[in-house]
């Protein structure tokens, strides 16, 4: 089998497996040829590609590969050496032995005392690997062990899995006694003593090599004498370039290319309860192999711990990768229909094992089975095909042997592993399983329907009628007082829990969080504030929680957990809840009713001495730890007390605290499993807090204030008017109650999605967060294994902040209304925003807004003073820079044009904000030689062009809205930006482009997608964006084909196809170990790399991913100069970082830190009229700068002359600062972070303990200097198929002059992005539609990734075989076709014949496949028509134009998010209604003369390009067939030709099924 598995976060991956199995029905053990070995690691010549896509061939000598090969033990080969062996009662151990002679001793000693001391081995050889060490590159070489084989017989004569077991045990002694001896001596070279594998049915060799090594390193590998019955073949992309030799995989059990997201929870779960993982099998031995995980090791080492364990209890391994790894069960049609015993089985292991979620292909052998099997979102590709004499491939692309075609009549099947899919082939009987046999199989192996109706539901407890309390529950004098004594402000309660109450939905807020992080603050915030949600970027995708959220869950469990290992009847009592948000009434029914032991906790302490807190939190944990002792399966952890019982010196212990406290303590007892945590809180209230509860321990939430207040609000009089008046809608008690959980619910669900988390219960205690502003101290205790890296607030730091909060409770008069802190909006005498209106006015002041001239330089010194004189409110606030020599003289000084060169203003879209405001700004930036970015949603070509008819008042007729225009002019934006949406991404965009920027994140919501309201998609963004005017426009979160770093690297290849003479960007936002993350985008062949703050702005967002996701851009900015200097690529990429830009002294600052370009936003947007309303998400700005509407346009009072003299300015200031540090040039600066100096009188308000360190690291002197990064040469990517194409003087010919010429190739799928730079090439001459010739081009074989990508009209070609992802990636125009070869031996309608997300982004053209397409077919495409005849799941998402049109079954989620298209499904089988999403669209027959035309001219013309058999059948019998097509319609087409039946629009000819003539339209 093949397979193509990933490391951990920190190396993303891109491996293969080949895994050729025995012949299905034909059982045979061991005795293939050679040939399979030789086949997988010939892979290398067709995988190599995907790693990191035309990196450069310098670069090859560090880009680690890390790539391995498992097969069974070729006994052959290794009796050669040793004919004595006895291959039944043999184990072989594959060992990384330290490289010196003192160490390797030791080493073989350990293994020499282990064995003798067990006993029931015997060491009966030795073997050295014979290896070439010449061609392992210099980085690996530094590592690379010494590697050697011991063979081990079983002295009792124990085989099978039996030996297995000891093989086990004996190699987890060793490791114990490796890991004493380390800790005893201080022997840190044993360290890299490592056992690959020991076992006696499987091996694997891997290590640290370049491409095409692995055979040529191992000897063994080329040795006819090798024969195994699979190989399993691995490689990743090593985002690192310092990884070690055991970090290669395969590792012993398995393969993995992907991510956990969830790692550190399901760390913290094995630990607690590896002790209760008994089974009879070990003879009660587990004390001594644990622990089972590892925390130094990656995630994958750790799956495959996990996973190994299991499978030597007896698990079988089928079994073990669906407990682990499960499937999305829950609304699953094709399950429910197929396989439906198998939810029974998934429920029940959701009460023993959290699942370890995120994108993953895992491909698995325990020597007795090779299987592979997909994560539940279908993140990664893999197809598989079968031989007609009984071989079986799996892999991640297909090509990989390159025998498409002449292997074509021995293919009898293909197929692709779907979301949540396994495949298996047993090695004993030689039988192959696909997924639906499997599932049935395993979950037949119990009752467990039986087991799980043993538990209890949370419905079946509480019915709904007694669920919300109709009355409120407390004098509103009471909830004043203990909202203004637990933190509340009257933002919190007007604006987050009313809203929420009223809408149902999360407050949206816009221009990003401008106000000091909480340690910075002088304010007191709630603990919650101190964390940052972290997210997806790069190494792995965020999930679609709108349109995809069929794969997700907010199931919860109470109760403890039973013993994974030994599951029953009687494992566990639990108590179901369908979500983690409990109400009063809920908390009460569970703690009465359901018959679980339980207990509550008050969490208000004695204070008025230091250290009074930590006592308390130290004094819960013991109690809750002798409570669980005695059986307490429910904590119940509660700040709840009467009016009476408030007193002002029992303030509560922080609700966060004491839950993560509390988790971590019964962590290290090995307690944790024995109970569950609910917070019943009046700390809690937003849907962060309750995600960082959840996320550190508790099992659910009992917001009791929150609900209390939304009783309160609907009770009054003001809310009871608005109702009367109809200003608001008519809602109950109850309905507000329910608005309000049902908010917190999507929000928690959203902010699991951003890291790319389905589960909630895999979420739970996976402590997904970044620390900013918590001591050590505080973090151990509670937070332990959390990224905090400056420092901050110790336990009395924190005492004093929560006992500040507490007597606000206690006032002198009555509290008639709570405090506005102005976290949110800015209030006098509020918390201070840096975006001011005192900062606009002298800023608007200084420029001259409105086209006048500039004031002095005295006028900007006034606001430069403002800025420096406000209070600390960034972490380059708390830096100041030190001189390198005396100050020099101005005049020597580089001059202020060179330094506005690197000036870039944010990618900020049209739509977002006006025409006036976007276009002013692009054309200041080009008079600066600057640069301007599009945004998201494409541009008008007249922008591009440099004006001439400029009057003498500075108007132009081709721009008549704005002024102060000049002959010259231009308003191009530079950075073209291709984002999740691909709205107007076009090859002619991308052509014209100077830079493309690739956005993976955006400061203001990372891990998330933009929206843009309908009413501000006028006609003219509709038409650049190809969709409808007035039809709101959401963009997917980041994953559709940027979802690991391989596939960043191949839009990153494509981008230099279609543009080969521009840059291309890719945007991150700062967080933890995006250090690693830039790394892997540098080795992906990015030209730059821009680091962005958490307080970027922007039009619209949710209000918790603007105050609490990313980081600050000092900390992510350092990491990655650091990280790429570390790595020896820092000369490689230019650094961009923007985030709450205002100034020179940033610049300054952010060029130590090691920022070659700088990015300015928000601010730019306020010195070209902004005043700061903060309504740009309401598109009522006031002046214009962010609305759409006609009227407020025309308010816009800027000119690009404004912009020019802010930049001006800046770049002033920036020379006066270096001219006091004694230095020429930025040049002299960027990285000199050893010039960084924490302030020695820097004064805060709540701690002394701040740590700047991180950021005052120099990296060290790095090659070359800035000047030079960002002049150099475009990356290139290498020789490519379309050289050859374009290097015809016959194709030359026909671009330019419009001709025809036709030519064919073979293709092989190292050839990527084929036709891309052909289509650039002629969308360059003639745009998207302007091409009147023709080129058509005809291929024999399998394309590579990204075949016809940016194809434009006037193009046509075909494949005859088989392509893979990303067919027709944002085509424009022209024709592709594809089709196997016409000998196979497989129906073509049956097979896999392309892969995922094809025609993603796609504005026009047409696709023709005969076969199946994989997940995501036509995702986000505006205008393309296609034919398919099979697709995965998620098919037509995102759609806002054009026709799909599929002949076969389709997976789940059809048409989510379809806005605009039309979609025609051939049901033979009545199955699709189930697999509709009907949010949007809805579902009726073909009804009218036009839409029944369109359809068949597309069917018509799939049989000409194709030949398909399947369109043939369906034509022969037209009148008949079309009556089993549903047509899928978004309201927006309900009124089109093709869809509104009119009595002259009907379908005329008889015999039409009655559905197919039914005048009714579609209801929406």
């Amino acid at each position: 089998m093949h397979a193509q598995p990933s490391v951990e976060a920190t190396h993303s991956s891109s491996p293969q497996y080949v895994s050729p199995t025995v012949s299905a029905g034909q059982p045979s053990i061991g005795q293939q040829p050679v040939q399979q070995v030789q086949e997988a690691y010939d892979l290398e010549t067709f995988l190599k590609e995907r790693d990191a896509c035309g990196v450069s061939l310098q670069l090859l000598s560090v880009n680690l590969r890390p790539k391995g090969i498992m097969t069974q033990i070729p006994w052959d080969l290794f009796k050669q050496d040793l004919p004595d062996l006895n291959e039944q009662d043999t184990g072989v151990g594959m060992l990384f032995l330290p490289n010196d002679d003192k160490h390797e001793a030791d080493a073989i000693q350990i293994i020499e005392e282990v064995v003798k001391a067990e006993g029931y081995c015997k060491i009966v050889g030795w073997r050295d690997v014979p290896v070439d060490s010449e061609v392992v590159g210099r980085f690996a070489r530094v590592t690379q062990p010494r590697i050697k084989q011991v063979f081990l017989e079983h002295t009792q004569g124990a085989t099978g899995d039996k030996l297995e077991r000891e093989m086990f045990i004996l190699r987890k002694v060793i490791e114990k006694a490796k890991f004493a001896k380390i800790a005893k001596d201080g022997v840190s070279a044993l360290s890299d003593f490592y056992i690959c594998t020991m076992s006696a049915k499987t091996i694997c060799y891997k290590g640290m090599l370049q491409s095409a090594a692995l055979g040529q390193f191992y000897k063994d590998l080329q040795n006819e004498a090798y024969t195994t019955a699979f190989a399993m073949y691995h490689r990743r992309f090593s985002t690192n370039t310092t990884p070690k030799w055991p970090l290669a995989q395969p590792m012993r059990f398995m393969g993995h290319n992907g991510e956990i997201n969830t790692l550190q929870g399901n760390l913290n779960w094995v630990s607690s309860r590896e002790h209760s993982l008994t089974h009879p099998v070990w003879e009660g031995r587990e004390e001594e192999f644990l622990p089972i995980c590892n925390q130094a090791e990656s995630d994958s080492a750790n799956l495959d711990h996990m996973a190994e364990y299991c499978v030597r209890t007896g698990v079988d391994a089928s079994q073990t990768l669906m407990m682990l790894v499960p499937e999305a069960y829950q609304n699953h049609p094709t399950l429910l229909r197929k396989y439906p015993e198998v939810i029974d089985f998934y429920e029940y292991y959701e009460g023993l094992q959290e699942g370890w979620d995120g994108p993953a292909l895992l491909v698995f052998s325990d020597g007795n089975k090779i299987g592979a099997r997909l994560d539940r979102n279908g993140l990664r590709p893999a197809r598989y095909w079968e031989t007609d004499d009984g071989m079986v491939y799996v892999a991640s692309e297909v090509g990989v042997l390159g025998d498409v075609l002449s292997n074509a009549s021995h293919i009898v099947r293909k197929g692709r592993l779907g979301p949540g899919q396994m495949v298996c082939a047993d090695l004993h009987d030689g039988t192959f399983k696909e997924h639906a046999e499997i599932a049935r199989e395993v979950a037949a192996g119990a009752p467990y329907k039986e087991w799980v109706n043993s538990n209890h539901r949370l419905e079946e407890l509480v019915t709904a009628t007694e669920q919300y309390h109709q009355e409120t529950q407390m004098e509103s004098a009471q909830v004043l007082r203990l909202q203004a004594a637990n933190g509340l402000g009257q933002e919190d309660s007007g604006m987050i829990i009313e809203g929420m109450a009223q809408q149902g939905a999360e407050p949206t807020y816009c221009m990003g969080d401008d106000i000091p992080l909480a340690v910075l603050s002088d304010k007191p915030h709630m603990l919650y504030n101190y964390f940052k949600q972290r997210f997806a970027q790069v190494t792995n995708p965020p999930i679609d929680p709108l349109r995809e959220g069929l794969v997700m869950s907010m199931t919860m469990r109470l109760g403890k957990r039973g013993n994974l290992l030994q599951p029953g009847p009687d494992a566990y009592s639990q108590v179901l809840l369908n979500s983690p948000m409990l109400l009063e009434s809920e908390l009460e029914a569970i703690t009465t009713q359901a018959g679980m032991k339980n207990k509550t906790f008050n969490l208000h302490y004695e204070s008025g001495k230091p250290g009074a807190l930590k006592a308390a939190v130290q004094a819960l944990c013991q109690a809750v730890e002798e409570a669980v002792k005695t059986g307490c399966e429910l904590v119940v952890l509660s700040d709840r007390i009467s009016e009476e019982e408030m007193d002002i010196k029992q303030p509560p212990i922080p609700t966060l605290l004491a839950v993560g406290a509390v988790h971590h303590h019964l962590i290290r007892a090995g307690l944790r499993t024995e109970t569950s945590i609910v917070a019943e809180t009046a700390q809690s209230f937003s849907t962060h807090h309750t995600a960082v509860l959840i996320g550190y321990g508790a099992h659910a939430v009992c917001p009791y204030l929150a609900l209390e207040t939304c009783r309160q609000w609907r009770s009054t009089p003001r809310t009871a008017s608005l109702i009367k008046s109809g200003k608001l809608a008519d809602l109950t008690v109850e309905d507000t109650q329910r608005n309000y959980k049902k908010a917190l619910e999507k929000g928690v669900l959203k902010i699991l999605s951003k890291m790319g988390i389905s589960l909630l219960s895999c979420y739970h205690g996976a402590q997904i967060f970044e620390i900013y502003g918590l001591g050590q101290d505080i973090v151990d205790t509670a937070f332990r294994g959390s990224v905090s890296r400056i420092g901050g607030m110790t336990f009395d730091d924190l005492q004093k902040e929560v006992e500040s909060f507490w007597v606000k409770g206690f006032p002198e008069k009555d509290i008639t209304k709570l405090e506005d802190y102005g976290f949110i909006a800015s209030r006098p005498r509020g918390e201070y925003h840096a975006n001011n209106q005192q900062m606009a006015k002298l800023l608007h002041k200084a420029i001259g807004l409105g086209g006048k001239k500039a004031a002095p330089m005295e006028a900007y010194q006034a606001y430069e003073n403002h800025q420096n004189n406000a209070p600390v409110a960034v972490l380059r606030d708390a830096l100041s820079l030190e001189p390198v020599g005396p100050e020099i003289d101005l005049d020597e000084v580089e001059p202020a044009e060179n330094i506005m060169k690197r000036f870039c203003t944010g990618g900020m879209s049209l739509g977002a904000i006006s025409r006036e405001t976007h276009e002013t700004i692009s054309i200041a930036m080009n008079r600066i030689n600057g640069k301007s970015n599009s945004g998201e949603g494409g541009e008008d070509p007249v922008r591009w062009e440099h004006l001439d008819n400029i009057d003498k008042e500075g108007n132009s007729p081709t721009f008549p809205h704005l002024r102060g225009l000049q002959r010259g002019d231009t308003a191009n934006s530079r950075i073209k930006q291709v984002a999740s949406g691909r709205f107007g991404v076009t090859p002619q965009f991308l052509a014209n482009a100077d830079q493309m920027e690739i956005k993976i994140a955006q400061g203001a919501k990372p891990g998330e997608g933009g929206q843009l309201p309908g009413k501000k998609v006028s006609p003219y963004i509709a038409n650049l964006r190809r969709s409808k005017p007035g039809v709101p426009l959401i963009s997917p979160p980041p994953h559709h084909d940027i979802y690991s770093i391989e596939d960043l690297a191949q839009l990153i290849y494509d981008l230099h196809q279609v543009n080969p003479y521009s840059k291309v960007s890719v945007k991150l936002v700062a967080q933890a170990g995006i250090g690693t993350v830039a790394s892997g985008v540098a080795k992906a062949n990015a030209d730059i790399i821009q680091i962005s703050g958490h307080d970027g702005g922007t039009g619209a967002s949710p209000l918790s991913s603007i105050k609490h996701a990313g980081g600050p851009m000092e900390m992510g900015l350092a990491d990655a100069h650091q990280t790429l200097v570390a790595n020896e690529l820092r000369d490689r990429v230019t650094l961009r970082v923007d985030g709450g830009m205002r100034s020179g002294r940033d610049v300054l600052v952010s060029a130590a830190l090691g920022g070659d370009e700088f990015g300015f936003g928000t601010v730019a947007m306020i010195a070209t009229g902004c005043i700061m309303a903060r309504v740009c998400h309401t598109n009522n700005c006031p002046v214009g700068v962010a609305s759409q509407r006609e009227e407020l346009r025309a308010r816009f009072p800027g000119a690009p002359g404004d912009l020019v003299n802010f930049f001006a300015f800046v770049a002033q200031e920036v020379r006066m600062g270096l001219a006091r540090l004694g230095m020429r040039s930025l040049d002299e600066l960027v990285g000199r972070a050893d010039l960084l100096r924490q302030k020695e009188d820097l004064q805060l308000g709540k701690t002394t303990h701040l740590d700047m360190s991180f950021l005052t690291t120099f990296a060290g002197h790095e090659p070359g200097n800035s000047t030079q990064r960002r002049n150099a040469e475009v990356h290139s990517n290498g020789p490519c198929l379309d050289d050859e194409i374009l290097a015809d003087p016959e194709v030359q010919d026909a671009i330019k002059n419009e001709g025809k010429v036709h030519r064919e190739f073979d293709i092989v799928n190292t050839d990527r992005a084929t036709l891309g730079r052909l289509g650039g090439a002629i969308a360059k001459q003639h745009g998207d539609s302007g091409f009147a010739g023709q080129i058509s081009i005809d291929f024999r074989g399998s394309a590579g990734q990204s075949f016809g990508c940016f194809m434009v009209s006037g193009m046509k070609t075909t494949v005859v075989g088989e392509a893979n992802d990303y067919v027709g990636k944002g085509m424009a125009g022209g024709d592709i076709a594809i089709m196997p070869p016409a000998d196979s031996s497989f129906k073509p309608e049956d097979a896999s014949i392309v892969g995922n997300t094809c025609l993603y982004g796609a504005t026009g053209g047409r696709l023709f496949v005969n076969g199946k397409a994989g997940e995501r077919f036509a995702v986000r495409n505006s205008l393309a028509m296609a034919v398919v005849e099979g697709a995965g799941d998620h098919c037509c998402e995102y759609m806002t134009g054009g026709a799909v049109v599929c002949l076969g079954a389709v997976g789940r989620n059809v048409g989510a998010g379809m806005t605009g298209g039309l979609g025609y499904f051939y049901d033979e089988d009545d199955l699709l209604e189930a697999k509709v999403n009907s949010e949007i669209v809805a579902m009726q027959r073909v009804q009218t003369s036009a839409g029944e035309t369109q359809l068949r001219e597309l069917l018509e013309a799939h049989v000409e390009y194709t030949d398909s058999t399947r369109a043939k059948h369906i034509l022969s019998d037209w009148k008949n067939n079309l009556g089993k097509f549903w047509q899928l319609v978004p309201p927006s087409e309900a009124g089109t030709p093709e869809v509104y039946a009119s009595e002259d629009n009907l379908i005329k000819h008889e015999g039409s099924q009655k559905e197919s003539v039914d005048p009714a339209p579609a209801k929406f």
